[in-house]
């Protein structure tokens, strides 16, 4: 019976399931470096930069990713642990980075 997906049984009323979902890893680098990718799949030709390596344990995602996107004046997202900002204005965003403290890498064309 632990097996099945019960929802309600007039035994005991409501049953909730607690499954806990693993938390995404982050792509973190051995060499503590972090990267700023370009891409453009999947987005129809719109690129994107991605800004990849950052420990979510030492640092919180979602307020690095609202500062990144209000100083850069542009839209963006926080996906598996992964910053995705809009545009492609990565020299904009290493100093941005750099500021904050981090040691950062241009990767990929």
């Amino acid at each position: 019976m632990s097996e099945s997906r019960l929802v309600y049984s007039t035994e005991s009323g409501r049953i909730k399931h607690t499954e806990s979902k693993p938390e995404p890893q982050a792509k973190l680098f051995k060499d503590g470096v972090v990267r700023i990718e370009r891409q453009t799949k999947g987005r129809k030709g719109k690129g994107v930069m991605l800004v990849v390596g950052i420990d979510p344990a030492e640092h919180d995602m979602k307020k690095l990713a609202k500062t990144l996107k209000s100083k850069m004046g542009q839209g963006g997202a926080l996906k598996d642990n992964v910053i995705e900002i809009q545009g492609d204005d990565r020299n904009k965003l290493k100093a941005l980075l750099e500021a904050q403290g981090f040691k950062v890498k241009i990767a990929g064309g």
